[in-house]
């Protein structure tokens, strides 16, 4: 197989050891978003009562992740003094900027060092209050307050669930050192899981997010462990002949799809989430790997070049004969699965760039999304509404988040390193 560079990137193999997980200054991130969707929902989002003297302003993160959505267009009003949730706003002053809907709230430091965050959301066009809630935090956990409330206001208004305080995972490299990190949704609030002298790749969340698979060369060949991420503690969990790679969680997290040579050429096999021996999936002349699992964990879909070049291909996942999935170009990588199985988001080679694409699975076309030329790691959001890739923008790698159409897309731009492998977590249970 021809591999790209990019391709070479994800199976390159590096090693890291533990570490105590360590807030990240340089890791942060900025949110710029570009696009227009068709349908975004008009929101003022007030800054909230007390925010000027919190280490986090409530409002602004609400109001940048409801922009990043792709759902939702903030409004602002003609003034923009704070309000609080106790206020009953003038309903008719945001009904003549636009807004169908408001949000107002307060922060407000307590005695014993705590915030005490409300908010309230108003239905600007009935007039409705539409509740709010209230949150007992400490300084740590503002930003998470923040998105909690950002995901009530787009499960109330959208009837989906929102995804502003789930987690993503992504590695960076900043000089000769490696990191894998863990981050809020939107980028920010970066801590280090592991780092390393060594690469890094292939982080890999389980079902409850309790845990990151990952791969090591730590002992100078390809080693897959499992890292739990409260603790710190990792075991080993793939340490065969040869290469070692790959890790993909079932949905039900008690096994895992890896790729291993340990029979010769790379294959796909399962093994047990507590390690064991790993049951072989695949057998062909080729290279198999990449598999990711359907959310209902009756199929695997994984990249073959069985057939002369690189393209995705599905089957049960307890074994059997695949099907080719992608034939739409020469070279398919990176499969991601969306959490109702209706769409395929991967990377295609298209006259030598490397684009995001997405494909409706039942119809099987797929359509490029991006105008970037080096993008790689699709992931979806765990309601399958955005999904976060990597690429590279001015010179420099970065995360993106984009809708589904490409309409809505944010640059989640790095400090102090390149930034790839990046994998969205699960709901929080």
């Amino acid at each position: 197989m021809n591999l790209s560079p990019s391709w070479r990137r994800r199976r390159m193999l590096g090693g890291l050891a533990a570490t105590a997980i360590a807030p990240a200054a340089w890791a942060q991130f900025r949110v710029e978003v570009t696009g227009v969707g068709l349908t975004q929902l008009p929101i003022a989002v007030m800054p909230f009562r007390g925010d000027a003297e919190a280490p986090q302003k409530i409002g602004e993160i609400v109001r940048a992740d409801l922009e990043r959505s792709g759902q939702f267009r903030p409004v602002q009003p003609a003034f923009s003094q704070p309000l609080d949730e106790a206020a009953r706003p003038d309903l008719a002053t945001f009904r003549s900027a636009g807004a169908d809907s408001l949000a107002v709230g307060s922060v407000t430091r307590l005695a014993d060092g705590r915030y005490d965050v409300r908010f309230r959301l108003w239905d600007v066009v009935r007039g409705q209050d539409l509740g709010g809630q209230s949150y007992g935090v400490t300084v740590g956990d503002l930003r998470l307050a923040a998105h909690r409330i950002a995901d009530f206001i787009y499960e109330k208004l959208t009837s989906e669930k929102g995804i502003f305080s789930t987690r993503i995972a992504y590695v960076t490299k900043a000089g000769t050192r490696y990191n894998l990190w863990v981050a809020d949704a939107d980028g920010e609030n970066a801590q280090s899981a592991l780092a390393s002298p060594e690469p890094i790749i292939s982080p890999a969340w389980s079902a409850n997010g309790a845990q990151l698979a990952y791969v090591s060369f730590e002992s100078r060949k390809p080693v897959v462990y499992v890292h739990d991420v409260a603790s710190g503690r990792r075991r080993l969990l793939a340490n065969f002949r040869g290469s070692n790679s790959a890790p993909a969680w079932a949905p039900d997290g008690r096994t895992l799809a890896v790729t291993l040579s340990r029979e010769g050429g790379s294959q796909l096999f399962l093994i047990d989430a507590n390690g064991g021996e790993p049951r072989r999936l695949t057998q062909s002349s080729g290279i198999d790997t990449e598999p990711v699992f359907s959310a209902d964990g009756r199929s695997i879909y994984f990249v073959s070049d069985r057939g002369g070049a690189p393209q995705i291909y599905r089957m049960a996942a307890t074994g059997g004969s695949p099907e080719r999935v992608t034939f739409t170009g020469s070279y398919n990588i990176s499969p991601t699965v969306s959490p109702d199985g209706r769409w395929l988001a991967y990377i295609s080679r298209v006259n030598g760039n490397f684009k995001l694409h997405v494909m409706e699975l039942p119809s099987g076309q797929g359509v490029p999304i991006t105008d970037t030329t080096a993008d790689e790691s699709p992931s979806f959001a765990p309601n399958g509404r955005l999904i976060v890739y990597a690429t590279r923008q001015n010179g420099r790698e970065a995360l993106m988040t984009t809708t589904l159409d490409g309409k809505i897309k944010a640059r989640l731009a790095g400090q102090g390193g390149d930034i790839r492998e990046p994998d969205w977590g699960p709901f929080k249970r």
